[in-house]
């Protein structure tokens, strides 16, 4: 396919038709897709897992004594259950294969975990029994799912952890790894919620081997009862006990927080900690931006603050928001005179028919693709820059156009023109390639952009004149058509438009109108009575001179 495209283009740019060269398009990988939504591959994970865990629970009951068989199969049931509430509870999850294998491989590493230290523990005899429940990793799954995911998974992955990891603990520890596996898992779930800096990883760490150690004196693990009268063997034992459980749960914290980037490149997923390094304006496309289209940094600053106002406001992700409105204009820096917010006196559109003028500002769309990809930007920003404009139509050129048209028709008429002189009006030359928003986040940033463009012709805006704007904006995008993909509910809609309308309030309020100082005539200047009292605060010349000379006579 590669080599028929090159002889195509070599062809054209024989006969002056093309320039050889093709624009760059974003590595999506047909096969990957398919893959990734493979029905096959799916349930081959799925396999894979319960097998995995099945083995695991036969093994442990094989060394315990315990009737191995039956304890695999128990294990099978549970694994048959947990994927069909994960099936149930997450079905748009389910639906990605890469997500899916990375959830369930992070429970099957964390269920091995498990069954290693039960192993390690029993091979080495220094080790005593509490420690087989003090250096479980008890947060391992539930940090890295909620993380990169969504919470609701972080807290999939604490049940699911914990029933299957029941099956590979002694029948005298199974309560207390109940316990310290749901308490320590809540607690790296809870603490992750909203993840910025990778300090806060550490921090979630550290709670979970505080939790650890708690609960594992609470369930005499760690027995504190032996220190009364005890030597210095007894706090030796102590100190390791309670260092294996606290360090355990914080070199958790440390391994997620170095795995994160490898994981995030590899599944394609993007945490708000990516976003905040993404979101930092000495980029050299926003350099650029602010030197060479200062008009159109200024309309992205204000998409960003719309935008990720109204994704706090809609449960979004508010920073993916922000950083993806800094980038979604970034095509215009091809041509940025032709565009309204940078230009000066003259403007380029008055010498250009409707359709080139059209043509130029469509192709601001496909000039960002082509520079986000050179610059090898996050394909979430990549996917805004295709999607924020959707299919919708360049309305004011359209109809300069279908105005040109009536003006050659009426001379047609007259008999001045010919009928073929007449130019054809296209409406499909008049809009934008799309295709639609297809996320809420792009939904939100491609409503966030119209309201700002529209916002700037409104003459002494009031609160009531910036509600209707934003409504008017809003139902004219849901008639059209643009938001049918993006998933933002009729909700969602009203709490964008009271968001919008909010903070373009805020922005566009007057100020007061400071009176100016009188001008005082010549009259007024000379006259002794105002003069006394503009300088009544003035310390004469006499005066000063006898104080210098008191504080001079004193020294």
């Amino acid at each position: 396919m590669e080599l028929l495209d090159s002889i195509k283009r070599r062809r054209l740019s024989q006969k002056g038709l093309s320039s050889g060269k093709k624009r760059r398009t974003q590595a999506d990988g047909p096969v990957a897709s398919r893959l990734d939504r493979s029905t096959v591959l799916r349930y081959s994970v799925y396999g894979a897992f319960a097998l995995l865990t099945a083995a695991l629970a036969f093994h442990f009951a094989t060394d315990s004594g315990s009737r191995p068989f039956s304890t695999a199969l128990s294990s099978l049931l549970l694994v048959g259950m947990a994927v069909f509430l994960f099936e149930a509870c997450h079905p748009k999850t389910a639906r990605r294969n890469g997500h899916l294998f990375l959830i369930f491989c992070c429970l099957a590493v964390q269920l091995a975990c498990v069954r290693l230290v039960t192993v390690m523990v029993d091979a080495n005899s220094s080790l005593g029994e509490p420690f087989k429940l003090l250096l479980i990793p008890y947060a391992f799954a539930p940090m890295i799912l909620s993380v990169l995911l969504r919470t609701n998974l972080g807290l999939y992955a604490v049940a699911g952890t914990t029933l299957l990891g029941a099956f590979l603990m002694p029948t005298e520890f199974v309560l207390p790894y109940l316990v310290m596996s749901v308490v320590c898992g809540l607690a790296a779930v809870l603490v992750t919620r909203q993840v910025r800096k990778r300090g806060r990883l550490l921090r979630a760490g550290f709670y979970v081997g505080g939790a650890a150690v708690l609960l594992a004196c609470s369930f005499n693990i760690i027995s504190l009862g032996s220190l009364i009268g005890g030597g210095m063997v007894e706090w030796q034992v102590l100190g390791i006990e309670i260092a294996a459980a606290f360090g355990i749960g914080l070199l958790t914290g440390m391994i997620v927080s170095g795995l994160l980037p490898m994981l995030e490149s590899t599944f394609t997923l993007t945490t708000d900690i990516s976003w905040l390094e993404l979101s930092d304006l000495n980029h050299k496309l926003l350099r650029r931006m602010q030197l060479e289209a200062p008009g159109t940094f200024h309309h992205s600053m204000v998409v960003a603050s719309l935008s990720e106002a109204a994704a706090e406001e809609i449960g979004a992700n508010p920073m993916m928001c922000r950083v993806c409105s800094y980038f979604h204009d970034i095509g215009k820096l091809k041509k940025p005179a032709y565009f309204i917010e940078n230009q000066g006196e003259n403007n380029p559109h008055d010498s250009l028919t409707p359709t080139m003028s059209a043509l130029v500002i469509i192709a601001h769309v496909k000039d960002g693709l082509d520079m986000a990809i050179k610059s090898k930007l996050n394909p979430r920003i990549i996917d805004v820059i295709r999607e924020h404009h959707g299919d919708s139509l360049v309305y004011f050129f359209y109809r300069k156009a279908q105005e040109q048209r009536r003006v050659e028709e009426g001379k047609v008429q007259e008999g001045i023109e010919n009928p073929e002189d007449v130019p054809e009006v296209n409406v499909k030359n008049f809009r934008y390639p799309g295709p639609t928003p297809q996320t809420r986040e792009s939904g939100v940033i491609s409503l966030a952009d119209a309201v700002e463009s529209a916002s700037r012709s409104l003459r002494k805006p009031t609160p009531g004149k910036i509600r209707t704007l934003v409504d008017d904006i809003v139902f004219n995008r849901i008639k059209d058509g643009q938001l049918d993909n993006c998933g933002l509910t009729a909700s969602d809609l009203r709490k964008t438009r009271d968001s919008f309308a909010k903070t373009l309030r805020s922005m566009m309020h007057s100020r007061i109108d400071y009176p100016k100082r009188e001008k005082q005539s010549g009259d007024e200047r000379d006259d002794p009575a105002t003069a006394g009292s503009r300088v009544k605060n003035v310390v004469p010349v006499e005066e000063l001179e006898k104080h210098r000379r008191r504080v001079a006579g004193d020294s």
